[in-house]
């Protein structure tokens, strides 16, 4: 399990863990059925209280990515697809929101950031050439 906590950050070490292990599971790294290190050694291995862990398995399980089995321990749950599209979709407009603001910051029109964006979907040549 790799997870790693900045204490400079400004970010709470729940958050931190919370946002891994979700990062992890939506990637692939964590698959369903996983098994999680159990709270108590997570809190061990990150040398934090067990009540941190605590908080960021309950919000991982509260939104369905991982579940509660009892006396078995925490595992990575069936992805729900829905549930990943909602996911994609708000990261989207987290970084769509950015891009508004850095395009107003550079005088940037909005067509100019559709060219951008149409520029970006067209294949490279030397892509198209690896995939035939």
């Amino acid at each position: 399990m790799n997870i790693f906590i900045n204490n400079k950050s400004g970010e709470p070490i729940y958050t931190q863990i919370y946002t891994q292990l979700k990062n992890q599971i939506l990637n692939g790294t964590l698959r369903e059925e996983d098994p999680l290190p159990s709270i108590r050694s997570l809190a061990k291995e990150l040398q934090i209280s067990v009540i941190t862990t605590k908080r960021a398995y309950d919000e991982l399980e509260r939104e369905g990515f991982i579940y509660a089995m009892a006396a078995k321990g925490f595992f990575v749950a069936p992805k729900n697809m829905e549930l990943l599209r909602e996911d994609c979709l708000k990261q989207i407009e987290e970084h769509l929101t950015k891009i508004r603001e850095l395009a107003a910051a550079c005088d940037l029109s909005r067509q100019d950031i559709l060219d951008m964006i149409e520029i970006l979907f067209v294949p490279d040549p030397a892509e198209r050439k690896e995939h035939t």
